[in-house]
């Protein structure tokens, strides 16, 4: 009977995960879809390029050698089936004679296929913020570091509980990443955008903002809408396993305050722009309908709906804010990445204090700070030894041009551009 339970719950515990896994990997159509509806038209074929690329590379590097780093073992080299880091055979063997305790079992190769996706996500964020002047192979190439190292190493100090780099052991509590997938992605950005430099004609020479609007305004919204409905699993497949009463209630509340908090920040930052603009820019609202994702990813659990709407609603608010400041400071990201995925990710580290007694300031405050200087700094080193390698940002004529001839040779929307390649219509 007990050995019954056990294999019961291992299969609802597994597909569980494996659904939940499926719709966070839908999420990279989401960023496609968003990335591409907020870039220029002579860029898109670029942007979709990249995005399609980080995620299989993405899923090479964790299976070579990035979840060894994250969790030990290399089961997936040797092909060893394993129920977390348990041989099934034996754990079931075990649940036969000692009776089974309800803690979370499932299938080795889901929780790898579960965890490969939140890399493929935090790779996403450096897309969008380095888009319409960065050298595709470039982007490929620091997606093979990024995937394999530097982010797995910051997912073993955090999920994995390993120490960092033997130095000292974090305590801090991250739900499903507000700082181990979303800051790690924004500091990656950023160390990629300041490397780059602004796109020509962003910033005027003196000191003026250039607004570059993006090309497909429906399709930034449909990847919006895509990522909200991934965002489900990425938080809900975080509680790990689905069995029981008291775990199926925490899912649901979960998916309540997960939502509740997109709702919050999508109205929040609507407002503000109202405020600040005298319009309702649609690009600030779904900004901030994802910074209220972001903001409550690091503890979906414990809020009450109304407090998770609070939450996601100052993240909404916050990302106004800082899509602004980044642009008095030059620091170009066309999609808004280093203020929804970093700002706020940083906000949604420290909102977990609210609800979650048991995390500290101090174990937050170190927690991010080690996140950010490892991630920020690998990744600085990284993409300055790409740019002497074979640079990062392709000439001032393809970006005029459009990337999408140089590094793709081919256009998103050839029907409106005439033989030569130049746009017949605004871009």
């Amino acid at each position: 009977m007990e050995n019954n339970i056990f294999e019961l719950q291992y299969a609802m515990d597994t597909f569980y995960f494996l659904v939940c896994g499926a719709l966070v990997m839908w999420m990279a159509a989401g960023f496609a879809m968003l990335e591409a509806g907020l870039v220029r038209s002579k860029n898109t074929t670029e942007i979709l390029t990249k995005n399609v690329a980080l995620f299989a590379i993405a899923s090479t590097m964790y299976m070579v050698c990035g979840y060894d780093f994250m969790y030990g073992g290399g089961m997936f080299l040797s092909g060893v089936e394993t129920v977390g880091n348990l041989d099934v055979a034996g754990a079931l063997a075990a649940s036969a004679e000692n009776g089974f305790d309800g803690d979370s079992v499932y299938s080795g190769a889901s929780d790898f296929f579960f965890q490969v996706v939140f890399v493929a996500t935090a790779m996403s964020i450096v897309s969008g913020a380095v888009a319409e002047r960065m050298k595709l192979w470039a982007f490929l190439a620091f997606a093979v570091v990024m995937t394999g190292l530097i982010y797995p190493l910051e997912g073993g100090w955090t999920w994995g509980g390993n120490s960092v780099f033997g130095l000292y052991d974090l305590n801090y509590s991250d739900y499903a990443g507000s700082g181990i997938v979303h800051l790690a992605g924004a500091a990656a950005a950023l160390a990629g955008v300041l490397v780059l430099g602004p796109r020509k004609g962003k910033y005027t020479k003196d000191g003026k903002v250039r607004a570059i609007p993006g090309a497909n305004l429906p399709l930034a919204t449909l990847g919006t809408f895509i990522l909200w409905m991934g965002w489900f699993g990425f938080n809900g497949g975080s509680t790990l396993k689905l069995g029981g009463i008291a775990v199926a209630n925490e899912v649901a509340y979960v998916f309540l305050n997960t939502n509740a908090a997109a709702a919050g920040g999508l109205i929040a930052a609507l407002i503000v722009a109202r405020l600040m603009f005298g319009k309702a820019d649609l690009t600030m609202a779904l900004n901030g309908a994802l910074a209220g994702l972001v903001a409550i990813t690091a503890e979906p659990a414990d809020p009450t709906a109304l407090q998770a709407t609070l939450i996601g609603a100052a993240g909404g608010a916050l990302v106004v804010f800082s899509i602004i400041t980044m642009d008095k400071l030059k620091i170009d990201d066309p999609v808004g990445a280093i203020s929804v995925h970093g700002v706020v990710g940083i906000w949604g580290i420290f909102a977990v204090l609210i609800t979650d007694a048991d995390a500290t300031f101090g174990g937050q405050l170190v927690g991010m700070l080690t996140i950010f200087v490892w991630v920020f700094t690998a990744s600085l080193i990284t993409w300055l030894v790409i740019k002497t390698i074979m640079g990062v940002r392709v000439s001032e004529d393809e970006e005029m041009e459009g990337v999408d001839i140089s590094e793709c040779g081919q256009e998103a929307y050839p029907e409106f551009t005439s033989s030569s390649g130049v746009s017949t219509t605004p871009v």
